[in-house]
């Protein structure tokens, strides 16, 4: 009797156990709210470190979430205009878009330090910014009066600062040179003369071939060599002082965003922040050999010169203090944006080797 009740109270609590389990498995399953967004990208995805972020994203998200939730990524113009990610998600016309952040800087000026700031923050630097001082309030502060939801989703090295059918060797041949680019960057050129127009990447070899432009910059050489504009401009010219890191968002429409529960929303910022690391990694690992390419396509490939740099430095600081005295949360911004960097700056500048460093017995055997 004894052993019988034993029994039947035992296999009751293995019930009672098995019973919570699962209950308690059903309820973390659940926790996961079952999504299914379209969601336009302002860059083809087979554009390499640059456009393939979000497609990876998406591919994490399915798999962490057990397959309840699905990105369907719609390539540039396929069911939005490449640049009007922003402009639908504030208007409900979407509930999600990736892209980079600086094309509705229109509406909303201060969001093209979030993509990219001339002079500004090195990849690194940028995120320790966004995830370990202001930045992520800032950009949440910033565009709650659009009822969107940014989610820093990917950020890669500098860019090149151009594509030029002409070495350029002096300030005074930037005068009227017909230029594309975007964001801060644009304004700082103009401000030295250039002639500038923002035009999408697909439309920039043909721009240059036919002389519509006389130089372009859009991004990593990896990017740039995909587009082809090694062909038709033998000359690239680096740093990319106008973005030292560029960065892309997924935008959330608010009240969908307000919609989901804290393990939905985690695991969307989480799979993000992977896709930070991604980019940067794969930004990162896969520019030198391209670069080093260059040379037997006929392109020569130089810093620009210090008068140059210097000239866009002092026009960057004009256009700057401009947008700053004009809008109350660009300087908010700009300000956060400039002490972190002078904070950091003994750090960035004693913690690491110099970059012209080199080992004097690099040659000789140990």
């Amino acid at each position: 009797m004894t052993f019988v009740k034993t029994l039947q109270s035992t296999s009751m609590a293995v019930s009672l156990a098995s019973a919570f389990s699962i209950t308690g498995l059903a309820a973390s399953a659940e926790e996961v709210q079952e999504l299914k967004w379209a969601v336009p990208i302002s860059f083809s995805s087979n554009l390499t470190a640059l456009g393939d972020t979000l497609p990876w994203v998406a591919e994490q998200l399915k798999n962490a979430s057990g397959g309840k939730i699905e990105f369907e990524v719609f390539e540039p113009n396929k069911m939005i205009p490449a640049l009007s990610v922003f402009e639908s998600t504030a208007t409900g016309q979407i509930e999600v878009g990736y892209s980079w952040m600086g094309y509705e800087r229109g509406q909303v000026p201060a969001s093209a330090l979030f993509g990219a700031t001339p002079f500004g923050l090195e990849p690194a630097q940028f995120i320790a910014w966004m995830y370990q001082a202001d930045g992520n309030a800032l950009l949440q502060e910033l565009f709650e009066p659009y009822n969107v939801h940014p989610i820093l989703c990917g950020v890669i090295s500098p860019e090149a600062a151009g594509w030029f059918k002409f070495p350029i060797e002096t300030v005074e041949q930037l005068a009227g040179l017909k230029f594309r680019a975007a964001g801060l960057g644009g304004e700082i050129m103009k401000e030295v003369g250039m002639s500038v127009t923002v035009l999408p990447g697909g439309e920039l070899y043909q721009a240059l071939e036919t002389g519509v432009l006389d130089a372009t910059e859009f991004s990593l050489p990896t990017v740039d060599e995909q587009l082809g504009f090694y062909q038709v401009a033998k000359y690239y010219h680096l740093p990319g002082w106008h973005q030292p890191s560029t960065s892309q968002y997924l935008y959330i429409s608010g009240d969908v965003w307000d919609d989901l529960n804290k393990t939905t929303q985690s695991l969307i910022e989480t799979s993000c922040m992977a896709g930070v690391t991604y980019a940067m990694a794969r930004a990162e690992a896969l520019q030198g050999a391209v670069l080093n390419s260059f040379e037997d396509k006929g392109v020569t490939a130089e810093q620009l010169p210090e008068e140059v740099l210097q000239k866009f430095r002092d026009a960057t600081e004009v256009v700057m203090t401009r947008e700053a005295e004009a809008d109350p949360m660009f300087a908010k911004i700009y300000g956060s944006m400039m002490a972190f960097k002078a904070e950091n700056a003994s750090w960035h500048a004693l913690g690491y080797l110099p970059r012209d460093w080199a080992w004097d017995n690099a040659s000789k055997p140990e």
